[in-house]
């Protein structure tokens, strides 16, 4: 940033002129120097080592930007990489555009930038080009980030949510609700006791292990982000047209997330995840999926917590602690807004 005097964005780092050009080098190309972004042409030229590849693009609004355990930055980078991976794919390359508010901190743009490059050379991923805008004040809040990620896909797995198939098992490889209960204490002066983190992070590692492990056994993957792994299992057994029926004694969820659902009325089953996987795979393997996990850092409390049905209605059922059963259904409204 030695180039940049100012201490907050101005219109004229948007204006394409010179303000511009010093933003762009000292803050962006710095951080995110890689062969494809380096001659900042119009578009990146990507030489890919297969034809097929798995493709996803986000948008972060999270507010506030700053959480424990992460921020803006680190959560667009995690959650494009994870995106990718649940796939099957090898993360390979991410595009980012800025939308920033007239008046941020360039201080804060910083942070944010070196967290995404940490989180890159993290997951082993490349910024292959990107975009900055700048808006006048009121315009937007703060900052938001767009990405676009690309992974190549092994040809060995197919994973997608509609093939979930009656038989198999269902596991949550770290706590529920972490990400969300996170951002709730960071937005209010909640009074709870024990720490909440975020658990935002890249989980390609821990997906290549398990698929280089247990490859075909594991049939699908998604990260519970909006909505919680309530909402996602739903989504699936949408997909898949089959019944999941998980137990409430076997979700991992930490006593101080448990203690913001109760102050706030919220359920942890819908609260976002950013750094737990649910993974469905067949039954046999589940022994060997949980020991892997377990050995990972990402995964120390990963429990089996349910199995696919062919009956059910085509329902999520929750069997609860006290032996009664109760459909879970897909999140109704926005629980807790800009959560990403």
């Amino acid at each position: 940033m030695a180039d940049i005097n100012d201490e907050r964005i101005t219109l004229a780092h948007g204006h394409g002129g010179l303000a511009s050009h010093r933003l762009i080098r000292s803050a962006f190309l710095s951080a995110f120097s890689s062969p494809e972004l380096d001659p900042l042409d119009d578009a990146a030229v990507i030489k890919l080592p297969s034809d097929e590849i798995s493709f996803s693009t986000d948008s972060f609004v999270v507010q506030p930007i700053f959480f424990p355990g992460g921020d803006i930055g680190k959560l667009a980078v995690a959650g494009t990489v994870n995106d990718v991976a649940v796939m099957g794919a090898k993360p390979y390359c991410i595009s980012v555009g800025f939308i920033i508010e007239e008046g941020f901190l360039i201080t804060d743009l910083t942070r944010i930038i070196k967290s995404m490059a940490d989180e890159c050379e993290y997951a082993g991923v490349r910024i292959a080009t990107g975009d900055t805008k700048v808006v006048p004040k009121g315009a937007a809040d703060g900052i938001f980030i767009n990405t676009t990620g690309i992974g190549i896909r092994r040809k060995d797995v197919r994973l997608s949510g509609s093939l979930a198939k009656p038989g198999q098992s269902v596991i949550l490889t770290g706590p529920a609700g972490d990400h969300g209960a996170a951002i709730v204490v960071a937005r209010n002066d909640l009074n709870i006791h024990g720490e909440i983190v975020s658990d935002c992070c890249s989980l390609n590692d821990l997906i290549e292990k398990l698929l280089d492990e247990l490859g075909s056994k594991i049939t699908v993957m998604r990260d519970p982000t909006r909505g919680g792994v309530a909402t996602t299992l739903n989504e699936i057994s949408r997909a898949s047209r089959v019944g999941i029926e998980i137990d409430e004694t076997q979700i991992p969820i930490r006593p101080s997330t448990r203690a913001v659902c109760e102050i706030l009325g919220f359920d942890p089953l819908y609260l976002a995840n950013e750094g737990a996987l649910l993974v469905i795979l067949d039954n046999d393997v589940v022994d060997k999926a949980l020991e892997i996990c377990r050995a990972h850092p990402k995964g120390t409390e990963a429990r089996k917590i349910g199995e696919i049905h062919d009956d059910l209605g085509g329902k999520v059922v929750l069997k609860a602690a006290t032996g009664g059963r109760r459909i879970i259904d897909m999140l109704a409204g926005e629980m807790l807004p800009r959560i990403c």
